[in-house]
């Protein structure tokens, strides 16, 4: 059953380049002035002037205990903290290392700087050489 009432469309003819020209005058549903709608009326009635103060407790719901959502949530919390163990003891670990190899390119310089022996380097001073040579021949040799 159709409760809305529809309009006979009016057949339409174009002309050569297009433009429409109606069979009939369009009909047009009639012009309805506007209406707003009344706004809704709002009663404000006083309640007292505090509410008591109501006890909070907490009732566990009524499903059972999710326990592999515990031990997934736990997991996950292990496997994370190792991963961020890791990390973190990698890290000092290369900060060690290369405080270690600095300190030894260090001690390495002051040695040679500080070193007495050796190529003439260092603050050695001069060397004293003493060298006897005797030109004697025997007698068998003659």
């Amino acid at each position: 059953m159709n409760h809305y009432q529809q309009q006979p469309t009016a057949a339409v003819l174009y002309t050569a380049d297009g433009h429409p020209l109606y069979a009939t005058t369009p009909t047009t549903a009639p012009l309805v002035p506007y209406q707003p709608t009344p706004a809704p009326v709002v009663v404000h009635h006083p309640g007292p002037a505090y509410l008591p103060a109501q006890p909070q407790q907490f009732t566990p719901a009524p499903t059972g205990d999710p326990w592999p959502a515990r031990l997934l949530c736990g997991g996950i919390g292990i496997g994370a903290a190792g991963v961020g163990t890791a990390f973190l003891l990698q890290a000092v670990a290369a900060a060690t290392t290369g405080l270690g190899c600095l300190a030894a390119v260090l001690a390495l310089a002051w040695l040679l700087k500080n070193s007495n022996t050796g190529g003439g380097g260092g603050r050695g001073g001069a060397v004293n050489v003493s060298l006897n040579v005797s030109n004697r021949m025997t007698n068998r040799n003659r």
